[in-house]
């Protein structure tokens, strides 16, 4: 009887895994459009046919895609600027230099749905200790609205005092929406969304799920980090609300970071981000002067938003990455804390050094996720090759990430360049032209590369045989990093 009962077993399960070998290779075929990521699962698939399917079903990307267009079906079609017919604002001369900017604007106007914004002002912000006691001074001063999303929100250390200040907001009268993304409330415990309820805080998690949909879903996060007080001052960047970013409190585990606060007219498109994903998390439609005021200049920046996510926004922002690498004549700098860029963008970044272009990355020496940095090395040798300059800082851990082009374009954000962020996350960039801005941003990375170690060929050729084995697996699974 045991025999038959373990026969009868062992045959469903070869069933169910022909089965579900067949159809996930069926929905490789007709949906998968990276092929280099196709072939990694097919693999899978083939060589694993029971566990092949289930990881293809809870990591594949092309169902991420349907699910986020599924989610967003019930609330409203997004916001779209029309494509404007007047020239893009920027300085009107016959200089090759001025065209070649130009162009790449009308490409990235294309590229997003929203248009340039011309006389805002963006200020750089140094880790938490610059950054946060400016975002709760501006909520303290908030008369209006306060809309805040993040990654990830403790409720402990600086966490504690967002929450007091978003809840002294509402007893103000001050209309306050916080959204966190599900799979950044547990991160830390207890959860912030059970401390702004208490506090009675209007707060949502983006994209909350239960059993097995949790498994489905865990990569489709929102990976955006927006605040918006009065619809006229915003931050944004890639900071989130940890004590771990107060660095001169001496937190037990620091990360470094950028964050930028930006007013003039972009601040809408900020805002109507965050409406958006509010609206696809709630129903609420935020509208009028309370969220959108009339706007003026502050300074002389133009920016445009850049909107990503793995649902009509699908691979915007590595789109928006290539024509800046193409446009790129002089310089391309780039900080990130994880560097796992598409083909595509490992060939441009390549293309850059042959055409002549000075091309420098800084990515941290020790990764809070060993996995991601054993993968990257891997991708050192063909970049060094072709003359890029690669650079790890030393430790703390560093969070920052901004990308300039000729000392004039820059995209600062939330984007990693790692395949999670450019084809999994909902997020966002602004593009900004100002050479000022860009002198900023080159001397903040000049500071930094002054005490990294530069990677070279013969560090690499030194590395024990153990570790490159090691960083050789990893490799494999950039796909689904």
């Amino acid at each position: 009887m045991f025999g038959f009962e373990f026969t009868f077993l062992t045959a469903t399960l070869a069933v169910i895994s022909i089965v579900g070998a067949v159809l996930a290779l069926i929905h490789l075929l007709l949906q998968h459009r990276d092929y280099r990521s196709a072939a990694f699962w097919t693999a899978l698939i083939m060589l694993s046919p029971l566990i092949g399917p289930l990881l293809y079903l809870f990591l594949g990307i092309n169902i991420l895609r349907r699910r986020g267009r599924h989610y967003r079906s019930g609330t409203h079609e997004p916001w779209r600027d029309p494509v404007p017919e007047h020239p893009l604002p920027f300085v009107a001369d016959s200089s090759c230099a001025a065209q070649e900017h130009q162009q790449l604007a009308r490409t990235l106007d294309r590229i997003s749905r929203f248009c340039f914004t011309t006389d805002n002002h963006v200020e750089l912000l140094r880790n938490g200790d610059e950054a946060m006691p400016r975002m709760l001074a501006a909520i303290r001063s908030a008369q209006h609205s306060v809309s805040m999303a993040s990654y990830i929100f403790e409720a402990i250390g600086v966490g504690v005092e967002f929450v007091t200040e978003l809840s002294d907001a509402m007893k103000r009268g001050v209309q306050v929406r916080v959204m966190v993304d599900d799979a950044g409330t547990r991160y830390s415990w207890p959860s912030v969304i059970d401390a702004l309820t208490k506090a009675g805080v209007p707060a949502r998690r983006f994209m909350p799920s239960r059993m097995i949909l949790r498994l489905i879903t865990m990569n489709l996060r929102n990976h955006r980090k927006i605040m918006v007080v009065d619809g006229r001052t915003a931050f944004t960047g890639g900071m989130n609300i940890r004590e771990g970013n107060m660095v001169a409190r001496k937190p037990a585990h620091p990360v470094h970071d950028l964050h930028f606060e930006v007013t003039g007219p972009c601040v809408a498109q900020i805002q109507r981000v965050f409406a958006e994903d509010w609206a696809f998390c709630t129903g609420e439609t935020l509208e009028g002067p309370l969220w959108f005021p009339d706007l003026t200049g502050t300074g002389q920046t133009s920016v445009i938003g850049i909107v990503d996510g793995p649902d009509e926004d699908m691979e915007v922002m590595p789109a928006a990455f290539f024509a800046a690498l193409n446009a790129a004549r002089e310089e391309v700098k780039i900080i990130t804390p994880y560097f796992l860029p598409t083909a595509v963008l490992a060939a441009s970044l390549r293309l850059c050094a042959i055409r002549g272009v000075k091309v420098t990355i800084l990515t941290p020496a020790q990764n809070n996720i060993p996995f991601v940095a054993w993968a990257a090395q891997t991708l050192y040798p063909d970049l060094l090759a072709v003359g890029c300059r690669i650079f790890e800082s030393p430790p703390p851990f560093d969070h920052s990430k901004f990308f300039l082009i000729d000392g004039v374009w820059s995209f600062l954000g939330s984007t990693n360049w790692d395949p999670r962020s450019l084809r999994l996350n909902f997020e966002f960039n602004i593009g900004c032209h100002d050479a000022e801005l860009g002198r900023r941003l080159a001397a903040e990375m000049d500071a930094k590369l002054a005490s990294s170690r530069e990677i070279t060929c013969e560090l690499l050729d030194a590395t024990p045989i153990r570790q490159r084995l090691r960083n050789g697996f990893a490799r494999l699974f950039i796909p689904v990093l």
